[in-house]
């Protein structure tokens, strides 16, 4: 049925059947394997390597773990516990990356950038190449079935295509996997953020190493993990590495923490893109005592972004349940953001943990934050122009050609020439 879009001040401008979001070719830039997991896969998983549940019902486990609203980001990234449990093996590696992808083809999402820590999955038996070979073998096996469709290969819509990004965590403690217990133990005595350098420099290598030597598409590096405490600075090697080896940058920024945040990310590890940045352009979420006018440095930071094309990797739904104090959609930042002509797409961040769809979050900025037709072709090709795209430039311009002429054609098949 149609969606009633609203402007600035909340007046119904027009209506965008949800049938026509549904076709439209979409990205997801910003989606984490493990919080993406099919439920029915998670409690078959779970038998058969022998890890308890709190529930082996898909409505038992969206009442205990998989919620609607969550009271704070530590309570939401629970649910990630399972899911990392039954992630331990290869052949578990690849189905879920395999169903990730088939799931995201299903709603048109036409490229996809899959992030996980591998770190959180080593031990003895896999190491990060080994893990990250896996993942690789599932989304490919997904990517040319649907690319052998009749459709896609003779031309008529565009292929799919997707890139993996490895997420450095920002902390860490024994327990996270065996990887980091056997880290811990081995540096007991060092600092905490030595520790936390090592294993994100280690991380970085082993993707340069997945890249060039495997031919696998790591298209990019990010740092992941909780804000509060654990400075982005803490990873400024492992992000200089990736740099050095053109090597593409995410961070995780501005989520559960504020502008300050967003500027280590950019300044300290070169943020191509920036993960969620939901408090970017808040002064009242500055905890620094050192920034004295606050308006004047969120203004500053929000130019020096806009400028420099930074985009925004916006999850509406996950940010709403992991910040108890937006009581609704319509209070989220994203509006602000577009006010400012920001870069910004949308994205899940976990579809399982946050039981939505690429499809649902854009029907959301539809529905509560006034985005309109404009806008959102806007916000969907920037995506794909931002991507990590893994192949050369001059395909890359091919292939987001390719898109723009798709989506054109769809915008004609649902309006005609009013578009």
């Amino acid at each position: 049925m149609p969606i009633e879009a609203t402007d600035t001040l909340g007046i119904a401008s027009e209506k965008i059947p949800e049938e026509f979001l549904l076709e439209l070719p979409k990205t997801d830039l910003h989606v984490h394997l493990d919080g993406s997991i099919r439920i029915p896969t998670l409690i078959d998983l779970a038998r058969e390597y022998h890890i308890d549940l709190p529930s082996y019902t898909e409505g038992g486990l969206r009442e205990t773990v998989f919620k609607e609203r969550y009271a704070n980001l530590g309570e939401y990234l629970r649910g990630f516990g399972y899911t990392k449990a039954v992630l331990q093996s290869e052949i578990a590696l690849e189905r879920c990356a395999y169903e990730l992808a088939q799931d995201n083809q299903a709603e048109g999402v036409r490229y996809l950038e899959v992030r996980f820590a591998p770190q959180l999955h080593v031990h003895r038996h896999m190491n990060a190449v080994t893990v990250l070979r896996a993942v690789n073998r599932g989304l490919k096996r997904a990517r040319d079935e649907f690319n052998a469709r009749p459709t896609v290969s003779g031309g008529q819509e565009p292929a799919f295509e997707y890139g993996i990004i490895c997420c450095a965590m920002r902390m860490f403690r024994e327990g996270f996997s065996e990887y980091f217990t056997n880290l811990v133990e081995a540096h007991r005595y060092a600092p905490s953020k030595e520790v936390y350098r090592l294993a994100s420099l280690e991380l970085a290598r082993a993707a340069i190493i997945a890249r060039d030597e495997y031919g696998l598409p790591v298209v990019g590096f990010d740092l992941a993990g909780e804000e509060a405490g654990y400075p982005a600075m803490d990873h400024a090697e492992a992000f200089s590495y990736a740099q050095k080896n053109f090597l593409k940058k995410t961070v995780h920024a501005g989520e559960a923490y504020g502008p300050e945040s967003i500027f280590q990310a950019i300044t300290e590890l070169h943020a191509d893109r920036i993960g969620h940045g939901t408090y970017l352009l808040e002064p009242d979420a500055i905890s620094d005592g050192e920034i004295k006018d606050r308006d004047h440095y969120v203004r500053r930071l929000g130019e020096f972004i806009a400028d420099r094309r930074i985009t925004l990797e916006v999850c509406l739904t996950s940010n709403l349940q992991t910040n108890p104090q937006m009581k609704n959609l319509s209070e989220h930042t994203f509006r602000k953001m577009r006010a400012a002509r920001l870069s910004t797409t949308i994205c899940t961040d976990n579809r399982t943990v946050s039981n939505t769809t690429v499809t649902r979050e854009l029907r959301l900025a539809v529905e509560h934050l006034g985005l309109n037709r404009h806008d959102l072709k806007s916000i969907i090709i920037y995506g794909f122009k931002r991507s990590f795209f893994p192949g050369s430039y001059q395909v890359k311009r091919g292939y987001v050609r390719s898109i723009i002429d798709y989506y054109e054609s769809i915008e004609r098949k649902f309006f005609g020439n009013n578009v």
